[in-house]
């Protein structure tokens, strides 16, 4: 039987989270009636606050931090996803989520969110291969995790995809179909020029898998948006027939490659092979549904909240990680190469 949790006692009692929670930690004063009421049924439901909860619940601020791409960038959608579930998250056990745009450790919002008490813990996400801002973090005694990894991650804790593993795996099974020269459509030229830690890693494993299968590899970034993928997808089927196939990471522009497949009349798989790291809704509405290694933004969130409240219920736990490595899924967008 699932457990009850804050927000189970909340409906049944017909009162908000906050009021549980005062309830049971006496920190504001409620009316006997309703704290008796929400008493019975934490006794009735068997209720047990999670320790890692309680013990944030118990900061200063109850507030998580969670530090997004600048405003100026429309988030793509695993990165609202990841918005989306730590909101749920924290909502479950009573605590808020303050969300601060920022690219640089220097970022006034981000240097506000580090100082003052104004968070009990921060989630980092979009995690650059050298990233100032872990340095900060460091500094500021604040409890965090990163969505990402850096170039070096040892004593760290951290969540990622293994994009790089995933990548390899692709370009495998590309070869074991005969293809001989393959592409990569990235992110964007601006995130891999920042050192953007996916999108690094998918151009070293591409180049890896390339010497290692005696392919000829080819990189093409793309910006994360339809537009993007249009573009990028054109300048992959230029190359044809001498490029057979692809491997994308950048689950945003795919209704754009699909458009440029449509359009150039290019039939998948049997002109044309893509593969992909996605999300399960990309590969499944793609068509054919897409040969890809799904991965799970929510998941990712999952992991990384878990392991925020356990370092800061003890901030002195030994460095963990958690790293996702899906296996690929056949679809229909992976054959043979094209003869010729």
């Amino acid at each position: 039987m699932k457990r009850p949790d804050i927000g189970e006692i909340a409906r049944r009692a017909g009162v908000s989270r906050s009021t549980v929670s005062y309830a049971l930690s006496g920190k504001r004063p409620i009316s006997p009636e309703k704290r008796d009421k929400i008493l019975r049924l934490v006794e009735k439901l068997g209720y047990r606050p999670n320790a890692s909860a309680r013990a944030l619940a118990e900061g200063r601020s109850r507030t998580v931090g969670l530090v997004i791409p600048p405003l100026s960038h429309r988030l793509v959608d695993a990165q609202l996803a990841f918005v989306a579930v730590l909101t749920e998250l924290a909502s479950s056990v009573d605590l808020d989520v303050l969300l601060s745009p920022s690219t640089g450790d220097d970022d006034r919002s981000f240097r506000r969110m580090l100082n003052g008490g104004r968070v009990d813990g921060v989630l980092l996400m979009e995690v650059r291969m050298n990233d100032e801002r872990i340095a900060a973090l460091e500094e500021s005694g604040v409890p965090y995790v990163l969505i990402g990894r850096p170039a070096d991650p040892t004593g760290l804790h951290w969540v990622d995809i293994d994009y790089g593993g995933l990548v390899e795996r692709c370009v495998q099974h590309l070869a074991d179909l005969g293809h001989r020269n393959v592409a990569l459509l990235n992110r964007s030229a601006e995130l891999v020029a920042a050192g953007y830690g996916p999108a690094r890693r998918a151009v070293a494993a591409l180049e890896a898998a390339a010497a290692r299968h005696r392919l000829r590899a080819h990189p093409i970034c793309c910006a994360d948006d339809t537009a993007g993928g249009e573009a990028g997808m054109k300048q992959i089927l230029e190359m044809r027939p001498r490029i057979t196939a692809a491997v994308t990471i950048n689950e945003s522009a795919l209704q754009g490659v699909s458009r440029a497949l449509d359009r150039s009349r290019v039939r998948v798989p049997r002109d044309f092979s893509l593969v992909g790291v996605v999300g399960e809704r990309w590969a499944e509405d793609f068509h054919p549904r897409m040969t890809a290694a799904v991965v799970s933004p929510a998941e990712l969130v999952r992991s990384a909240f878990a392991m925020l409240l356990e370092r800061i219920a003890d901030p002195g736990a030994e460095p963990r990680h958690v790293l996702q490595s899906p296996s690929i899924t056949l679809g229909g967008t992976t054959g043979r190469a094209p003869r010729g």
